[in-house]
């Protein structure tokens, strides 16, 4: 697996009961992953060199990331290596310009969206198509590549706050600030043969841009939409020819009658922090299934365990004696599960997340906040 983070750690948790060799690529000895698997090369991703030398022996790559250069993975898949997700599907988690081509190419509901040039033209894509008199404003612009966590991502009101987002050298795309209802996320998995399945659909509560908490199933969502949001992420796995986990975010909206619909926000070809509930609430976990699909193994089932499950971060804060913050939480809550990344605590950054569960979604959510909120330090009681 290439990157060290915390997808990878918990990927690597999951291969270990089907005895599977697991070897990483890291960027430092201290990375989440690196921390727990014996097998670790520590090298940049962005060298293909490095790449080749650490491919030799493994059956198959996959990625904890989307930043490994297109071209290298076409590199290493010409020398007979299996890439799993191919570039040809990861490009477009890795442009938003290419995924946007590609979508509209099929047919997938999507923003008002189309790549701009500088400022002026913020304005101009801001201005188009409106005809109430509006100058369009905000907009959202995105730079095409290396964005995640809401970076490479900016709300600008004005073409007077658009020059930031240029200033990276790549393309920007600029895209209308949808009215949406909530986010919501499917998690779908599919391996190499075209077996895939889908977990149920999840609303997706975001903060300053991070994903604060999870939902699973989303609630008050009809049955209807939800089977829709599902087939829709299906269909995109299986246009790109994704291999392993793709996470499709959603925007619940109102079409021109007022009833509900969904347009795609953004996909992410690895596990994902809308998936990560699955751990103790689903059958087979989002990292057990992804594990299968790049092995061309029979994926798991996915359906939930229990009514509800919440996920909730655990981001930035520094509780300053963690075992003490676990006896009071494990001690509230029997049924608490903690999973936390071993990694150096930073404001925003995500340090952990705890899984609740059970029949009242009030009480599953106030457990998951309370738990997350004191592991992070914000509560004290």
């Amino acid at each position: 697996m290439v990157g060290g983070g915390q997808l990878a750690r918990m990927t690597h948790e999951a291969g270990i009961p089907l005895g599977i060799k697991f070897k990483l690529l890291s960027d430092t000895p201290q990375d989440s992953a690196a921390q727990v698997v014996s097998d670790v090369v520590i090298g940049d991703y962005r060298d293909l060199d490095t790449l080749r030398a650490f491919a030799r022996g493994c059956d198959v790559i996959t990625f904890d990331h989307e930043h490994v250069p297109t071209e290298h993975l076409r590199a290493l898949e010409a020398e007979g290596i299996p890439v799993r997700p191919g570039p040809d599907a990861l490009v477009h988690a890795q442009d938003k310009g290419v995924m946007r081509a590609k979508l509209d190419a099929i047919g997938v509901p999507c923003p008002r969206h189309r790549i701009v040039s500088d400022p002026a033209d913020v304005e101009r894509f801001a201005s188009e198509g409106q005809g109430d008199g509006s100058d369009g404003f905000p907009v959202i612009l995105k730079t095409v590549r290396g964005g995640y966590d809401g970076k490479g991502v900016w709300l600008v009101r004005s073409s007077k706050e658009a020059a930031e987002p240029f200033l990276a050298g790549v393309p920007v795309l600029a895209e209308e600030k949808v009215p949406f209802v909530r986010e919501l996320a499917a998690n779908v998995v599919r391996s190499p043969h075209g077996q895939a399945v889908a977990y149920p659909i999840v609303e997706s509560v975001q903060v300053d841009g991070v994903c604060d908490t999870v939902i699973a199933p989303a609630p008050d969502l009809s049955d209807e939409l939800s089977t829709h949001a599902q087939q829709l992420a299906l269909r995109i796995a299986d246009e790109l020819g994704v291999v392993g986990h793709l996470a499709v975010e959603l925007f619940e909206v109102r079409d021109a009658d007022g009833a509900p619909a969904v347009l795609v926000n953004e996909l992410a070809m690895r596990p994902h922090n809308s998936g990560h509930w699955t751990q103790d609430g689903a059958i087979t976990s989002q990292f057990a299934n992804h594990v299968r699909a790049v092995l061309d193994l029979p994926l798991g089932d996915p359906r939930p365990r229990a009514r509800w499950t919440v996920m909730a971060n655990v981001l930035g804060g520094d509780y300053p004696d963690m075992y003490a913050a676990y006896l009071h939480c494990m001690a509230r809550d029997p049924q608490l599960k903690i999973h936390m990344y071993g990694k150096d605590v930073k404001p925003g950054r995500k340090v952990g997340h705890v899984n609740t569960y059970g029949d009242d979604l009030a009480d599953v959510r106030e457990r998951a906040a309370h738990a997350a909120g004191y592991l992070r330090g914000t509560i004290t009681e």
